[in-house]
C-alpha cells in the first residue's frame, strides 16, 4: 500500500485515530482491546494447537498478540506499517511486533501459517487490493488453517459511525459480501459471525441487551416489510469472518 494519504495518516495512527477515538490512555485502550479479543477471537481458536504458527497482520499495538501469548500460544508474530504502533507494542511488552508491509512479508514467506488474523484491517484496502490480499493469505495457510478477520458491518444501524469514522477505510462489507469475497478468493468454507458487544457495568449491560433485543426485532421487521429475508443478515457493529482452508494440500 503506497497511496500518499496512507503515508501521512498511518505514521501517527494511534495519536490521530485509535487513541483519539477511544477517549482513553494507551495502556487502558490496550487492556480493553485485549479483553475484547479474549471474548471475541480466542474462542474461535478452540482446537488449534498452542504451537500453531499465527501471524497478525496490521497488528497495531499488539493487543491480540498479548491475548494469544497469555493464552499459551508460542509461535506468534505481528507486523504493522506504523512506527508509532510498533513502538507502543514494544512498550506494552509485545516484542513479537515488527515494522513492515504485511503483504510483502506474506509474499516472501517460505513457510506456511496455521492461523492468520487481521483485526480492523481489511477495510483499509481497496477492492482490488483486498482480493489480492485474501488470495495471498489463502495461499499461505497450511492445510486446515484458518484466517480470522474483524471488520465494520454495513448492515449495522448507524453503520457510518463505524465504517466512516476512519478516513483510511477503503471498502465496506456486510455478511453476504464478506462470504462472497472469501469464497471467491479460495477459502474452502466461510463463517461470518456477529461481533461481541459489551459495556462496562452490570446494570448498563443489562439495559443494553434489553434495548438491543427490541431494536433487532424492529430491524428484522423492517426487512420483512420490504419482502427481504433476514437470513445471513447481522446487525452488530462489526463482523467476525472465519475462513477455513482446505484440509487437503
Amino acid at each position: 500500500m503506497s497511496t500518499k494519504y496512507r503515508d501521512i495518516l498511518y505514521n501517527n495512527y494511534h495519536t490521530n485515530q485509535s487513541g483519539r477515538a477511544s477517549l482513553t490512555d494507551a495502556k487502558s485502550l490496550f487492556e480493553r482491546e485485549k479483553k475484547q479479543f479474549e471474548r471475541e477471537i480466542l474462542p474461535k481458536l478452540v482446537g488449534v494447537s498452542k504451537s500453531a504458527r499465527i501471524f497478525d497482520l496490521g497488528c497495531g499495538s499488539g493487543s491480540l498478540l498479548m491475548a494469544l501469548k497469555q493464552a499459551g500460544y508460542t509461535q506468534i508474530s505481528g507486523m504493522d506499517l506504523s512506527q508509532e504502533q510498533v513502538d507502543m507494542a514494544h512498550g506494552m511488552g509485545v516484542s513479537e511486533v515488527v515494522l513492515g508491509d504485511a503483504m510483502q512479508f506474506l509474499r516472501d514467506a517460505k513457510q506456511g501459517f496455521d492461523v492468520i488474523t487481521g483485526m480492523d484491517i481489511i477495510e483499509h484496502f481497496t477492492k482490488d487490493e483486498l482480493v489480492e490480499l485474501l488470495q495471498l493469505i489463502q495461499s499461505k495457510l497450511n492445510p486446515g488453517g484458518m484466517a480470522i478477520f474483524r471488520t465494520p458491518n454495513m448492515d449495522a444501524p448507524v453503520a457510518s459511525a463505524f465504517a466512516l469514522g476512519d478516513f483510511t477505510h477503503e471498502n465496506y462489507l456486510n455478511a453476504s459480501s464478506a462470504e462472497q469475497v472469501m469464497l471467491s478468493c479460495g477459502f474452502h468454507s466461510v463463517n461470518v459471525l456477529p461481533s461481541t458487544m459489551r459495556v462496562q457495568g452490570v446494570f448498563k449491560e443489562i439495559i443494553r441487551r434489553i434495548v438491543y433485543d427490541w431494536m433487532e426485532l424492529f430491524w428484522k421487521l423492517q426487512l420483512f416489510a420490504t419482502a427481504r429475508s433476514t437470513r445471513k443478515v447481522l446487525f452488530t457493529p462489526n463482523l467476525i469472518i472465519v475462513g477455513q482452508n482446505n484440509t487437503n494440500p
